[in-house]
C-alpha cells in the first residue's frame, strides 16, 4: 500500500541507463524559459512596485526608472550569457567564484546562493499569496499563511516526481500570465498613446522643478534609491547558468536562448508596469498590490472586466509559484556542485529513483518554511533579505569573469570585458545601497544566516579533509602491497565458503576489508567475489557517455581486487550494478549472486571514528548497517568489518 501511494504521488521510477532518458529529462529552451524563467520574470510582480514607491512624491522619475531597470535587464542576461560560455557544464556563481577567484570566493557565493534560492522559494510563495489575496475578502487574510504552507508542500511533492513533470504541469499558468500581462501593459499604454509626449514634457519640467526645490544630487540619489530598492526586479536572472545541467544539448545554445527569452519578456513586463503606473496615476491601496490596482484601473469599463481582473491576478499568483520552480530546481543543484567538493554533506549529491536531488529539495522546502514562519509571509522582508543574497552573488561572478577577460584576453574581450564592468558596477552599488538602508529592517538576518553557512561548510570541509588524511596512510601502504607478479589462478570451488566483499574503488578501505577477511578467518574462504554498485549521482547524470565511462572505471577497479586475489592463490571474480540508490542497489546484486554460492557470508566495511557521534553519522553514510538489516531480513549472513578512523591522530586501524 505504501509503495502505490508513493507511486501515485512521486510516479513510476526511472532508469538511468535508458539510452533515451537524458532526452526525456532535460529541457528546451522554451520550457527552460518556464520553469527556471519564471524566477526572474515573477519578480515584476514585486520589484516595480518596491521601485516606485520608493520614489515618494517624484513619480514622475518612473519613465527614467523604467529605462535604467530594462538596460540593467539586458547587461545582467549578458554577463550570464558569458558565464554559460565559460561554465557550461553549469554551476552558475559557485563555480565561476571558485574557478575565476578563489575558493573562499566559491563558498561565500555559493552559500549565498542556497540562501537565495531558499527566499526564491518562500517570497515566491509569499507574494503569490498576496496576489490572490488582492482580490478576496479581507476576512480570508487571517488563513494566507497557512493557504502558504500548503501551498509549499504540494511544490515540494511535486518536485519529487521530476523536473521535467513539474515543468509541464506548471506550463499553463506561465502562458496565461505572458498573455494577460502583454495585454495590460499594451492596452494601458496605447490607450494613453496621445499622452506619451506631454508625459516626456511633463516629466522634464517636474524634474527641473525638482532640481530647483532640492537640488540635482539629491534628485539622483531618490531616483538610484529607487533603482536599488527595486532591486529584486532582477533577481532570478541567475537561474539559468546555475541549471545548465538540465537543458536539451547543445547545452550552451539553449541556455543562451532561454537567457534572451528571459531578458526580452523581463525587461518588457517590468519596464511596461513602471510605465502603467505613472501614465494611470496608480496610487496604493491599502490590502492590494499595486499590480492589482493598476489591472482594476484598466479593465473597469470592459464586459467582462471583473472576469479578466481575476483570471490575470490568479495568474500572477499562480505564476509566483511557478518561480519557486527556480529554487527547487536550482538549489539542490548548488547544493550537489558544494558537496562533490566536500564544502556540504556528500548525501546531497544522491539522485532518487525520479532522477532528481531528493534530499536538496527537502531541505529547500524545509528551509522556505522556516523563512515563511518566521516572517509570517511578508513580502516586504523577504525581499530585502532576498536581493542581498542575490545581488552578493551578482557582484561576485562579475568581478571574477571581468577578472577572467582581463588576464585571458582573447578575440572580442574587450567588449566582454565592458560588459561584465558595467555588471559590476550596477549590481555593486545595488547590494551597497541595499545594505545600508536596509540592514535594520532584514538585511542582517539574511547576512547572518549566510555567514553561519558559510562557517558550516568549513566546519564540513575541514572534518572530510581530516577523514582523508587519516585514510590516506591506507591508500599509500596497502595499495603497495609487495607481492609476487606471478598469477596463478586456482580453480573454482562453488560448494566451499564463499566470501562476498563489497568495495567502493581500488583504495586502502577495500584492500584493508580484504585482508582483515584473512586475519579473522584464515585459510577458510576458498572463494572471493568482489561487488561494487556504481552510484549514479548528480554529478555523473549529464550523458550517456559519462556513465559508460563511469562503468568502465568502476570494472577496471574490481579488476584489480581479483587480480590481488590471484597473486594470493585464492580464486576471484566480481560483479557490479548501476544505481541511484546504494543500499538498493547493493541489495539487489547481493540478491543476483547469492544464488551461485551456497556457503556464503557478505562482507562490508564501515569506518568507524573514535568518539562517534552526530556529526560522522550525518557526514558519512551508514550504508553498511542499512544494508545488514535488511539482507539479514532476507536469511542472509553478513559481517561488518570496522575501519578504525582517529582524526587527531592519523594511525592505520
Amino acid at each position: 500500500m505504501v509503495e502505490k501511494i508513493r507511486e501515485l504521488l512521486l510516479g513510476k521510477p526511472k532508469n538511468p541507463l535508458d539510452p533515451k532518458i537524458f532526452r526525456h529529462i532535460s529541457l528546451i529552451a522554451f520550457f527552460a524559459w518556464v520553469g527556471l524563467g519564471a524566477d526572474g520574470l515573477s519578480s515584476s510582480c514585486y520589484g516595480p512596485e518596491e521601485a516606485f514607491l520608493s520614489l515618494g512624491e517624484y513619480t514622475h522619475l518612473a519613465i527614467p526608472l523604467a529605462i535604467m531597470v530594462a538596460f540593467t535587464v539586458f547587461i545582467l542576461a549578458a554577463t550570464y550569457s558569458q558565464i554559460i560560455e565559460l561554465f557550461p557544464a553549469g554551476g552558475g556563481g559557485y563555480l565561476v567564484a571558485t574557478k575565476l577567484i578563489n575558493p573562499l570566493s566559491g563558498v561565500v557565493a555559493g552559500s549565498a546562493l542556497l540562501v537565495d534560492y531558499v527566499l526564491t522559494v518562500a517570497i515566491s510563495i509569499a507574494a503569490g499569496m498576496d496576489a490572490i489575496f488582492s482580490f478576496l475578502p479581507a476576512s480570508f487574510l487571517p488563513y494566507k499563511l497557512g493557504m502558504a504552507i500548503l501551498c509549499l508542500v504540494f511544490l515540494i511533492t511535486l518536485n519529487l516526481r521530476g523536473v521535467k513533470e513539474s515543468i509541464v504541469i506548471l506550463t499553463p499558468i506561465f502562458l496565461i500570465f505572458i498573455l494577460t500581462h502583454a495585454t495590460i501593459i499594451l492596452f494601458g499604454i496605447f490607450s494613453h498613446g496621445s499622452e506619451l509626449p506631454s508625459l516626456i514634457t511633463e516629466t522634464v519640467e517636474q524634474t527641473q522643478n525638482g532640481i530647483s526645490e532640492v537640488g540635482f544630487w539629491a534628485l539622483l540619489i531618490i531616483l538610484l534609491r529607487a533603482f536599488c530598492l527595486g532591486g529584486g526586479t532582477f533577481t532570478g536572472i541567475e537561474a539559468v547558468s546555475n541549471g545548465v545541467p538540465v537543458l536539451r544539448e547543445p547545452r550552451i545554445a539553449t541556455g543562451k536562448r532561454t537567457m534572451k527569452y528571459m531578458a526580452i519578456s523581463l525587461a518588457f513586463t517590468a519596464g511596461g508596469i513602471l510605465l502603467n503606473y505613472i501614465l494611470n496615476d496608480i496610487r496604493h491601496v491599502p490590502g492590494q498590490t499595486l499590480n492589482a490596482t493598476l489591472i482594476e484601473t484598466l479593465t473597469s469599463a470592459w464586459p467582462f472586466g471583473k472576469t479578466f481582473l481575476f483570471v490575470t491576478l490568479l495568474s500572477e499568483g499562480a505564476l509566483l509559484f511557478v518561480a519557486a520552480q527556480a529554487g527547487f530546481l536550482a538549489g539542490p543543484r548548488v547544493m550537489s556542485n558544494m558537496a562533490v567538493d566536500r564544502w556540504l554533506p556528500t548525501r546531497f549529491t544522491n539522485l532518487s529513483d525520479r532522477l532528481v536531488i531528493k534530499d536538496g529539495i527537502l531541505v529547500m522546502g524545509l528551509a522556505a518554511l522556516a523563512m515563511l514562519l518566521y516572517t509570517g509571509g511578508s513580502v516586504k522582508i523577504l525581499v530585502v533579505m532576498y536581493s542581498i543574497n542575490v545581488f552578493l552573488t551578482f557582484t561576485l561572478d562579475q568581478f571574477g569573469v571581468a577578472r577572467h577577460w582581463l588576464r585571458e584576453r582573447g578575440p572580442g574581450w574587450v567588449q566582454k570585458f565592458i560588459v561584465m564592468c558595467t555588471g559590476f558596477c550596477l549590481t555593486f552599488v545595488i547590494l551597497t545601497v541595499t545594505i545600508l538602508l536596509k540592514f535594520g529592517e532584514g538585511g542582517w538576518v539574511t547576512l547572518m544566516i549566510t555567514g553561519l553557512l558559510i562557517a558550516f561548510c568549513y566546519w564540513v570541509r575541514r572534518h572530510y579533509d581530516n577523514t582523508m588524511k587519516a585514510l590516506r596512510h591506507l591508500d599509500e601502504i596497502l595499495t603497495q602491497l609487495p607481492l609476487s607478479d606471478n598469477i596463478i589462478t586456482p580453480p573454482k570451488s562453488p560448494s566451499k565458503p564463499t566470501a562476498l566483499l563489497m568495495v567502493n574503488g581500488y583504495n586502502g578501505m577495500g584492500i584493508h576489508s580484504f585482508l582483515a577477511i584473512h586475519r579473522s578467518f584464515p585459510g577458510h574462504f576458498k572463494n572471493f567475489v568482489f561487488l561494487s554498485v556504481g552510484v549514479i549521482d548528480s554529478d555523473r547524470l549529464r550523458s550517456k557517455t559519462e556513465i559508460e565511462n563511469f562503468k568502465s572505471s568502476i570494472q577496471k577497479d574490481l579488476d584489480k581486487y581479483v587480480k590481488l586475489a590471484h597473486k594470493m592463490g585464492l580464486y576471484a571474480e566480481s560483479g557490479m550494478l548501476m544505481e541511484t540508490d546504494v543500499i538498493e542497489g547493493l541489495e539487489t546484486l547481493c540478491q543476483n549472486v547469492s544464488q551461485k554460492w551456497p556457503k556464503k557470508v557478505f562482507f562490508t566495511g564501515q569506518l568507524a571514528f573514535e568518539g562517534e557521534n552526530f556529526v560522522t553519522r550525518l557526514l558519512h553514510n551508514q550504508t553498511a548497517f542499512a544494508l545488514q538489516r535488511k539482507l539479514l531480513f532476507n536469511g542472509m549472513e553478513v559481517v561488518i568489518l570496522p575501519i578504525r578512523v582517529r582524526l587527531k591522530q592519523t594511525a592505520l586501524p
